[in-house]
């Protein structure tokens, strides 16, 4: 598991550059996805890695290829000082987990170990020795990103109708 470590304001045509959201396919955004500030992360990000972000992450366009760039890139969770709202809802739509956590934020460093219990909100630091408490997802998030978006959550649930 390896940590990507961003600052504050990376806006959505940093997270998916603009010239790439022709391609709907996710791995084709995911080959492109933060390539403009980090030209070996679609190269190196592989399943299970976590992103942690500074204030402000997603801020720009409300396109949603952002949020999914990330998730079809590997990345397991995101953990930000705080999102833009848009980038925010975005990302539960399609199924991404997100923590805020500003303490987390600004106290994970690329280098560590770090685990997350999203029923809890526990971020663990194993390299540090540190924990922090994010907010855990209300029930009705959780339900959406255990189904995997928005849209298949609402299949579930009317198929169990």
């Amino acid at each position: 598991m390896k940590i990507y470590k961003y600052g504050d304001n990376v806006d959505t045509d940093v997270i998916i550059p603009a010239r790439h959201l022709n391609d709907p396919d996710p791995k084709a955004l995911a080959s492109h996805c933060m390539e403009d500030i980090d030209k070996d992360f679609a190269k190196t990000v592989k399943q299970g890695d976590i992103m942690v972000a500074g204030a402000n992450f997603g801020c720009g366009s409300s396109r949603e290829h952002a949020p999914l760039a990330i998730k079809a890139s590997g990345i397991k969770c995101v953990i930000a000082k705080s999102y833009a709202r848009i980038f925010y809802r975005n990302a539960i739509n399609i199924g991404l987990p997100i923590m805020e956590c500003p303490e987390a934020a600004e106290g994970i460093q690329p280098s560590d170990t770090v685990t997350v219990d999203f029923a809890t909100g526990v971020i663990s630091d194993e390299t540090q020795g540190k924990t922090w408490q994010a907010a855990p997802f209300p029930e009705f998030i959780d339900g959406i990103i255990q189904s995997g978006g928005l849209l298949k959550s609402l299949k579930a649930r009317g198929a169990a109708k």
